[in-house]
């Protein structure tokens, strides 16, 4: 089953506003058989709304909006859709009682304003919705040439809605089938070189479909099975994972929203590890990696974001000449680093970082994106030169998860493989 959507709202266009509705909407229809063909995104433009939907549902007949049904002049998504159906707003005693009642229950002083009750006048013919965390109802439109939903913009009213409302009503017109997907987490590992290794196996797949998604994190797999029962879709999933799985250690660290960090504080957690960390260039990000996840406190001891040399030395222990002979990026600083990290915070393991952020300071042996990484666990060390590409932010993100990859390589077991960092 085929879906478009339109979302509505200046604030899209302009890049104000990052459109997560679609996305929200696009993963609920999924899971239910609907498949999302088509994204358009217009202002709040009654002519260019009308268009849009028209458009929409000649060629998909089955169409849903987002945006406009609120109670100011700018909310026109409701009569432009009236219009493509050739229908007249009509007010809808019911739901008027309904606003009036819901404004007296939230203690507002005086009586509901005008404008309020503009959204109480309904597309004649329309299918209410109920959305019990706002005014503005979603609403559904049918006739021969298809259906138009209109669902609000406030994302945590449009998702209740698609779940409890739409979802619903779409299942049933696809007759039990759903899509399904599932994503396989790689860190470490080029895409290039992902596909080398992935390709041999891509006919065992079918007829799931296979995707690469590389990012600062790494490279997702995503296997997506397109149409059935969700019983066979979960199988075909299970069987295609279970097939790339072995061909993806150790560059695999988990699925679907797997964080590194959090996998890390497993690792930990399971070897009766505490964790510390010593950040130069990544200024506290792979501490603020790990502490953003819950209970973080039992396994993560403490970091030292030592930018300045002397809090190397005052802190890590650093000893000064190491500094002096080797510079703040370099190998035998980032291991003196991380032992410091250690012994400061009595952890069994830490990771240092070190480099060239940028855009200034690099040098002709040490240009920009140059990144030092140490690890130590037990009696183990292991060290990372990196060359990474791209601005200040995206070093420093690539860094943060270079540094965690480390850790958990290092805590899950000894490993030849290489270390690529996109």
């Amino acid at each position: 089953m085929d879906v478009e959507l339109v979302t509505i709202g200046a604030e899209l266009l302009l890049g104000l506003t990052l459109d997560t509705n679609a996305a929200d909407l696009a993963r609920t229809l999924a899971s239910v058989g609907a498949r999302v063909v088509r994204r358009t995104t217009v202002s709040d433009d009654a002519g260019a709304i009308r268009d849009a939907v028209a458009a929409a549902l000649g060629r998909s007949r089955f169409v849903i909006t987002t945006g406009g049904l609120g109670p100011t002049n700018d909310d026109v998504t409701k009569q432009a859709v009236a219009e493509v159906y050739g229908v007249r707003l009509v007010l809808d005693d019911v739901y008027l009682a309904r606003l009036e009642q819901r404004w007296r229950r939230l203690g507002r002083a005086g009586p509901m304003p005008v404008a309020n009750r503009s959204q109480a006048m309904l597309p004649e013919g329309a299918t209410v919705l109920s959305n019990p965390r706002g005014t503005a109802p979603g609403l559904w439109l049918e006739d021969g040439r298809g259906v138009v939903v209109l669902l609000p913009g406030v994302p945590h009213e449009l998702c209740a809605l698609a779940a409890d409302e739409v979802a619903p009503r779409v299942a049933q017109r696809a007759g039990g089938s759903v899509i399904l997907s599932r994503v396989l987490r790689t860190t470490g590992i080029a895409e290039s070189q992902l596909a080398d290794r992935i390709g041999p196996v891509e006919p065992q797949l079918r007829p799931a479909t296979l995707a690469y998604l590389p990012s600062f994190d790494g490279v997702d797999l995503r296997v997506t099975v397109w149409s059935g029962p969700r019983a066979e879709a979960e199988a075909l999933l299970g069987r295609a994972a279970a097939a790339m799985r072995p061909l993806l250690a150790p560059w695999y660290y988990g699925e679907d929203g797997a964080d590194l960090a959090a996998v890390v504080l497993d690792r930990a957690r399971d070897a009766g590890a505490r964790l510390a960390t010593a950040e130069s260039c990544t200024g506290g990000l792979v501490a603020a990696r790990l502490t953003a996840i819950p209970g973080a406190s039992a396994t993560f001891a403490g970091g030292v974001v030592a930018y300045d040399n002397a809090v190397k030395t005052g802190e890590l222990g650093v000893a000064q000449e190491l500094l002096a002979i080797h510079g703040a990026v370099s190998e035998p600083v980032v291991l003196a680093m991380a032992d410091g990290a250690r012994a400061r915070f009595g952890a069994d393991t830490a990771v240092a970082v070190s480099g060239i952020a940028g855009p200034n300071g690099g040098t002709a042996d040490k240009p920009v994106g140059t990144i030092w990484l140490a690890g130590s666990w037990r009696d183990v060390h292991r060290t990372l030169r990196l060359a990474l590409p791209g601005d200040r932010a995206e070093i420093r993100a690539r860094a943060t998860q270079a540094a965690l990859n480390l850790l958990r390589r290092m805590l899950e077991g000894p490993s030849d493989a290489p270390v690529v960092v996109h």
